[in-house]
């Protein structure tokens, strides 16, 4: 009933008389210096009285009455330019601007909130590329995980850890973007760096309540990363060289002004560094790690009405370990390929179309040799993906968003392999699953009135896991379980084992008090219908992606979410005020005592238990956007707990990641030309653990006996990040041949210097905690002892930085 009435209401607004002819403006506004698209630019009259905004794609719609007007485009960094018309029919109007000159206005945003009071969305930020760069990083290296990991909602998963938790939601339920193709493990080095390329990165939205419903797949937030295109006007080249690794980025055009290609890599040496020192006689000689990724982007513009865009990322870890007197050996890789083609039809001034498909394919494989003896083992997901998605443009009061999105899946949960000699040892053949995922989704954003806005959508999900599939039964399950032990049951391929269909409504609210503030509030209902599977407490590259299965009911979540908006001093400042709640069900989890042999020749779901969750919390946000000095202050309070029937003996218990404050202080001032000074300040309640109570010598051996599930706090987790850039002048003084005097002359490329302070003051932030018995055992006389490692001391790093 509810959804019939927003739907007249929807359809008589949409078909609203209007006496007046009207006539729209439509086009692209784009950089004058790249021609690459602009997302979120503003296009309004001069008198403010209509207004809109680009897409994400560039494209904007307006519609206005026939007459004369100045129409005024805008966006944060560029100047602002003016188009005078005299409508008397649609228009096709594209435009370029071109940045400020003045390098202090240039960078005068640091986590830039989309209109933080006009727009319905909730729990929504963009973030600046060029400023994420400026701000302190981890040996140098521009994180763009890290760097989200500073706004309030958005917790870390501890040092070390590129892995990020929204709204007490765990790492499994956010939704990772890369020009649309999912990242199923976004991270380097074990989750010490993340797979994104600043350098590549041209757009981060990151939405973490009051989820459109163009977006699904997960419960608690999107990471939509944008690439970027390439320069069609010139070529160029940029890159950097810090302490652990380098990079280069070249683009330029194919056809000027049509076409563009970008490619950007990244590689760390420290293998190759260290390679001239080590021994070979030493033991461990032929050990090494490095990582290295490469990002690939084409794009034609067969006119204004398509284009097409073809993108691509590879990227590798590679872990080696050995030790040559052991005769022991290890190969660890693991990675992600990616590859998404979209293409862009506009059919009229009002109605645009995106067209993509994707290849998305994450393997992790872990090989080890002790003399005759082998052990292989593999795990990963493939994806390939479809989604077409229309937006429609009735009038300046209305968009409507429609489409369709469709995945099949292949799962590797885990296969193994193992050899001694000429022996191989039947483990069961390769175990992969199957499924279909689709998605119909539409919603409307639009104004009932000039204070209040309305953004209400569906999303109807269909899921169904299908063969061929060899379901095993244990026994005491089923009808003759109990009678004649474990059985086998077998689907052909592309028969359906199980499947779900469920619907997922939306809802966003905005009401303007006045010009300086608003109320908003959400509603958002998700299914989830793939989970993560670990054995360790934080979240590795050995983790398995598995899908719904019949046993295993897709994840759903509830959020709600109230918020109060206010800006000051004419936008200088944005602050917010937002509180939510969060209910969980069919969150997965191993039973207690599973180890890894148990899944061989065996179904995982046999060794899952499903529990529920939920997690409430307020966030406050204030934003300097800006001026010389910008940055943001962030705080979040919050409660996030877990219940499982097999675990913690049904007690509820709070989660890993809960974590009762987190702070976050992001601060950055530009002097002159030249210097750009940033900090950063966190500072989060420990992480919850669970520790031994009691301990007993039995026959000889000490048994720990652990307390309630995470009962115990590790220590406060705080540290102070500094950062300076120094911008290299444009232009050096050289001696005039003729008169001898000095004269500038433009240097051929552009450079800077960024030095930066990891963890300040020294803070041993704890790791994870571990017991030594110190004393001797057979005496009695023994004591037990717990200890704390931690990660990262003082790290000072500096990193050059080019661009010509």
């Amino acid at each position: 009933m509810r959804i019939a009435l927003w739907l007249t209401i929807a359809l008589l607004s949409v078909l609203q008389i209007d006496a007046q002819t009207k006539y729209t403006v439509s086009g692209y506004v784009r950089a004058g210096l790249t021609g690459e698209d602009i997302l979120g630019a503003n296009i309004y009259t001069k008198d403010f009285s209509v207004g809109t905004s680009t897409n994400v794609y560039g494209f904007y719609s307006i519609t206005l009455p026939e007459g004369e007007y100045e129409l005024v485009f805008s966006y944060v960094g560029f100047e602002s330019k003016t188009s005078i018309l005299k409508l008397s029919s649609d228009l096709s109007l594209n435009v370029e601007l071109e940045p400020k000159t003045i390098v202090t206005q240039q960078a005068v945003v640091v986590g830039e909130k989309s209109n933080n009071l006009d727009d319905a969305d909730m729990g929504r930020v963009e973030l600046d590329m060029e400023q994420v760069k400026t701000l302190p990083a981890l040996l140098g290296e521009v994180d763009v995980l890290k760097t989200i990991q500073l706004l309030p909602g958005i917790q870390s998963a501890g040092e070390g850890n590129s892995g990020f938790y929204v709204r007490g939601g765990g790492p499994d339920q956010n939704l990772i973007l890369v020009d649309n193709a999912v990242v199923y493990n976004p991270s380097h080095l074990f989750g010490f760096f993340s797979v994104f390329n600043a350098d590549a990165v041209k757009n981060i939205d990151i939405i973490k309540g009051g989820m459109p419903a163009s977006y699904g797949g997960r419960l608690s937030s999107v990471l939509d990363i944008s690439l970027n295109e390439g320069n069609n006007k010139r070529f160029g080249a940029k890159g950097g060289i810090g302490l652990i690794s380098s990079r280069l980025t070249l683009e330029g055009p194919i056809v000027k002004d049509k076409s563009s290609f970008i490619v950007s890599a990244r590689r760390t040496y420290i293998d190759v560094l260290l390679k001239p020192f080590i021994d070979r006689s030493e033991d461990y000689s032929g050990s090494s790690y490095y990582f290295y990724d490469l990002n690939a982007k084409v794009n034609y513009r067969f006119s204004d009405k398509d284009q097409l865009f073809v993108s691509g990322y590879f990227g590798r870890d590679q872990f080696g370990f050995a030790d040559n007197e052991a005769g022991f050996a290890a190969e660890i890789p693991w990675g992600n390929a990616i590859a998404s083609m979209r293409w862009n039809h506009l059919f009229g001034p009002k109605l645009f179309m995106n067209t993509t498909v994707t290849f998305s394919d994450y393997k992790f494989k872990f090989g080890m040799d002790y003399g005759d003896f082998s052990f292989a083992l593999r795990s990963g997901v493939q994806d390939w993906s479809g989604k077409v998605m229309l937006n429609y443009y009735p009038n300046n009061r209305h968009e409507i968003k429609a489409g369709v999105d469709y995945t099949y899946h292949a799962f590797t949960p885990t296969t193994v392999k193992l050899k001694t000699g000429d022996t191989e040892f039947d483990t069961g053949e390769d175990y992969i699953l199957y499924s279909h995922e689709v998605a119909f989704f539409v919603s409307e954003d639009f104004d009932l009135t000039e204070r209040f806005k309305i953004n209400a959508g569906v999303r109807a999900t269909y899921f169904a896991h299908v063969g061929p599939y060899t379901k095993f039964t244990p026994s005491g399950e089923g009808d003759f379980g109990a009678l004649n032990g474990p059985t086998e049951e077998t689907f052909a391929n592309g028969e359906k084992v199980g499947d779900y269909f469920k619907p997922e409504p939306r809802l966003a609210l905005r009401y303007s008090l006045n010009k300086k503030s608003s109320v908003k509030a959400s509603y958002t209902h998700n299914y989830q219908y793939l989970h993560l599977a670990s054995l360790a407490g934080s979240s590795l590259p050995t983790d398995v992606w598995v899908p719904s299965t019949d046993r295993t009911a897709p994840q759903f979540g509830i959020q709600y979410a109230l918020g109060y908006f206010r800006d000051f001093k004419q936008g200088m400042f944005e602050t917010s005020v937002e509180v939510y709640y969060k209910d969980m069900k069919n969150l997965v989890e191993y039973k207690e005592g599973t180890l890894l042999e148990d899944q061989v020749n065996d179904n995982l779901d046999n060794h899952f238990t499903y529990g529920k969750g939920y997690s409430y919390g307020v966030e406050l946000f204030i934003n300097k956007r800006l001026g010389d000095f910008t940055g943001w202050v962030g705080y979040t309070w919050s409660r996030t707990m877990r219940q499982f029937d097999d675990i913690n003996e049904g007690v509820e218990f709070p989660a890993k990641f809960d974590r009762t404050h987190d702070l976050s202080v992001v601060l950055a001032y530009a002097l002159k030309e030249k210097w750009v000074f940033t900090t950063t300040f966190v500072y989060g309640t420990g992480n919850a653990i669970t520790l031994p109570v009691e301990r007993y010598f039995i026959e000889g051996r000490l048994v720990d006996v652990y307390g309630p599930r995470n009962s115990f706090r590790m220590d406060a987790y705080h540290r102070l990040d500094v950062g300076i850039t120094y911008n290299v002048s444009e232009f050096k003084l050289v001696k005039d041949k003729i008169n001898g005097g000095k004269i500038k002359k433009k240097r051929m490329f552009d450079s800077s210097f960024t030095l930066s302070v990891y963890n300040v003051y020294n803070r041993k932030n704890p790791y994870f905690i571990f017991f030594s018995n110190d004393g001797d055992l057979q005496s009695g006389e023994i004591e037990v002892v717990a200890k704390q490692v931690s990660l990262f001391p003082i790290l000072p790093s500096i990193t050059w930085n080019f661009e010509f």
